[in-house]
């Protein structure tokens, strides 16, 4: 959710708890003023009865409602010696509305000429469940349109305001550091963002000089390792073309050769991974993966005949990604040559190509591996002299690096699945 439509929603919500609590309020008080202005009214209607009486004596012959809007009745000192005026809310059959409709009546009592009389006046009053009603219309006109203010003013005026944010978003989204390119900050009055702007362009001219410096580190040390190496390769085999070496001297001369050798690979791995993490593969094409597998699994045809293994491939599926290719042939060359190096010997490889995944099987003489430690850098399920114990890992990398899924199953059979989905 955005920020705008973010605030919007909380601002909406604590706007209609205002509203409501405004409403409930503002009811009871205009019930109060409601009914004062009425009381007041017919304490003047009282009052002018009472004059008129003293005028006119047909007065007291208004028994009954029907005859006008008050009754007066004759009654006792001591009936009404006690009696205060008191106001109440009745209801009252309307000829008009051929209902019962609510009232207000006022009961008092007063004497004239040594006698004494209850005097009742009713007056019309509002309906409380139409006020009620118009009220609670009126309140919800009034949301619904501090809420269409609100948005109009958070998809006009605060969008514009925050347009410099929404820009530095989008592109810090499209920055790539391993093209090394600046991005362009949009200039900004508002002091906040200019903050912001300033923080992140150091930010980021911290992490283009990081990296510049570690893919340096990465280039030196791949030169200053492999050159003393391969050196120290070459004048090893030349020695060894010597025929005055003994046989034991040999023996230890191929040992030293092995490992430098083994070292080699090593440093190769080692450095392949640090690029993959560093990112420094930045060339992409749109790859054709079952021809790139196929062709893979043809070139391991000769090393898998000479072990007695057969490579079987199936594919009812076309897969297009677009990766790096280098990486693409370093993900199945590994896994290929894996699966060679330990299945059995006069076995079959089968590797399916199907519903955008590929699966590479191979029977072993080994049980289920270590799932949550197969991946991990220098993992060994049998040591090998040859092996570096970080095929599996740089493959792993490679997968994280697109977004793809590693995964891998042991049914009698380990499986090894490249998830394109």
């Amino acid at each position: 959710m955005k920020l705008l439509n973010y605030t919007t929603k909380y601002f909406a919500a604590i706007l209609l708890f205002a509203l409501l609590l405004f409403t409930v309020i503002f009811y009871f008080q205009m019930l109060d003023e409601i009914y004062d202005s009425l009381d007041d009214g017919l304490e003047n209607q009282k009052i002018l009865v009472i004059n008129r009486a003293k005028k006119d004596p047909s007065v007291f012959n208004k028994t009954s409602f029907k005859d006008g809007y008050y009754t007066i009745h004759p009654t006792t000192y001591s009936e009404i010696k006690n009696v205060k005026d008191s106001y109440r809310d009745t209801l009252m059959y309307m000829l008009n509305e051929k209902d019962y409709e609510p009232v207000r009546l006022l009961e008092s009592a007063f004497r004239q000429d040594g006698k004494y009389y209850k005097l009742k006046v009713i007056t019309s009053m509002v309906e409380e469940d139409d006020l009620i009603e118009d009220l609670l219309y009126s309140i919800l006109w009034l949301y619904i349109g501090l809420v269409a203010g609100v948005l109009f003013l958070n998809n006009w005026v605060l969008k514009r305001l925050w347009r410099p944010f929404y820009s530095l978003l989008n592109n810090l989204k499209n920055f790539n550091i391993e093209k090394e390119q600046s991005i362009e900050l949009e200039n900004t009055n508002i002091e906040e963002f200019k903050l912001l702007n300033l923080q992140v362009e150091k930010l980021l001219q911290k992490s283009i000089d990081s990296f510049k410096a570690q893919k340096q580190f990465i280039e030196n040390a791949s030169h200053e390792l492999q050159t003393p190496l391969a050196i120290s390769i070459n004048k090893l085999e030349l020695l060894a073309e010597k025929e005055e070496l003994s046989s034991n001297n040999m023996t230890l001369l191929a040992s030293v050769l092995e490992n430098l050798e083994r070292m080699t690979r090593l440093n190769h791995a080692l450095l392949l991974l640090s690029k993959i993490d560093n990112k420094q593969f930045v060339e992409e094409e749109n790859l054709n993966i079952v021809q790139l597998v196929t062709q893979i699994a043809n070139d391991f045809s000769d090393f898998a005949n000479h072990k007695n293994i057969e490579i079987s491939i199936s594919s009812d599926d076309t897969i297009q990604k677009y990766m790096n290719k280098d990486l693409a042939i370093i993900l199945f060359t590994n896994l290929i040559k894996n699966a060679i190096i330990h299945t059995s010997l006069n076995s079959i490889i089968t590797i399916k190509i199907h519903n955008q995944k590929v699966s590479i099987e191979n029977e072993s003489e080994t049980s289920k591996l270590d799932d949550q430690q197969l991946f991990s850098r220098f993992y060994k399920v049998n040591p090998h002299k040859s092996s570096t114990g970080l095929g599996l890992a740089i493959s792993k990398a490679i997968a994280d690096k697109y977004e793809l899924e590693l995964i891998y199953i042991y049914d009698r059979y380990h499986i090894f699945i490249v998830n394109f989905q």
